[in-house]
């Protein structure tokens, strides 16, 4: 065999070898982190992306809004799901690692419902009375026109976006009272609700409705109350990205958005971000 053709093969070797480095294989999997009040919601948008999208893969995980967005600033995850909006300091470390200050992607709204046990008779409180039973100012139940009984406060931890959310928008940034029973997930709130009858809580719109979700202000926590503003505590749901989004992550945020994703996010008990759909 000549030298020219034993060259000729040794390239044609190296190229096949290294044909994986020059065209990678299209990334089928998405790696989703994070809020614990979206966990329900993301699971769902997941299953059903996957289900219209045979051969892509969504892996979602919850945690909490902080450790979610822990992750994305480690570079470990494809999306953050978030409950709120990033602090400076998260900015400023995502700039750090990727010279980058992160992408938002709204995907739904979200009301704030405030839980209470069956046997409580209180099914109205002001924002006011709010800030006051989870400051600690007011601690029995007889004091915002209920049965006499010492108020047990329950609290999302602070790994929670929820957690930080009303300490920024209900307390005004107020400590939460001192005897405050902190658990880890909304599902842990609700069952310390369900157990105690003078229990109080907080969570998202999308979850249980054995606990009565008690009016704000006069206000039900209602669909239509949310998508009119009249609710007094409403929020945005986040997923974010590094960058902007290309290949199956920006393919499942486009689905998000689409009739299709709104629809699961209408189903899943939350509001959509557009008020028309099936």
């Amino acid at each position: 065999m000549s030298l020219n053709i034993l060259l000729r093969s040794f390239t044609f070797v190296i190229l096949m070898i290294s044909g994986c480095q020059l065209h990678p294989p299209i990334k089928n999997e998405i790696r989703i982190k994070g809020s614990d009040t979206m966990h329900i919601l993301t699971g769902r948008l997941a299953a059903s992306f996957m289900k219209e999208n045979p051969g892509y893969f969504v892996l979602n995980e919850g945690g909490g809004s902080l450790l979610g967005i822990k992750a994305l600033i480690k570079g470990e995850v494809d999306l953050c799901a978030a409950s709120r909006t990033l602090k400076a300091d998260e900015i400023k470390s995502l700039a750090e690692n990727f010279d980058v200050v992160g992408i938002s992607h709204l995907i739904a709204k979200d009301a704030l419902s405030i839980y209470v046990n069956q046997e409580n008779k209180v099914k109205d409180l002001s924002l006011n009375q709010i800030k006051k039973i989870f400051s600690g100012e007011i601690t029995d139940w007889s004091e915002v026109g209920g049965e006499e009984g010492k108020i047990s406060v329950i609290i999302r931890s602070p790994n929670s976006g929820t957690h930080y959310y009303f300490y920024e928008h209900i307390l005004e940034e107020e400590n939460y009272a001192q005897e405050s029973i902190i658990r880890n997930t909304t599902e842990d709130v609700l069952q310390e609700i369900r157990n105690d009858k003078f229990a109080i809580g907080y969570g998202g719109i999308g979850y249980a409705r054995d606990v009565p979700h008690i009016s704000v202000n006069g206000i039900e926590a209602t669909l239509e109350n949310v998508q009119n503003d009249k609710y007094p505590i409403t929020r945005y749901l986040y997923f974010y990205t590094l960058n902007t989004a290309d290949g199956i992550t920006k393919k499942f945020l486009d689905w998000v958005i689409s009739p299709s994703g709104q629809q699961v996010v209408k189903e899943s008990g939350y509001i959509p971000l557009w008020r028309s759909g099936r």
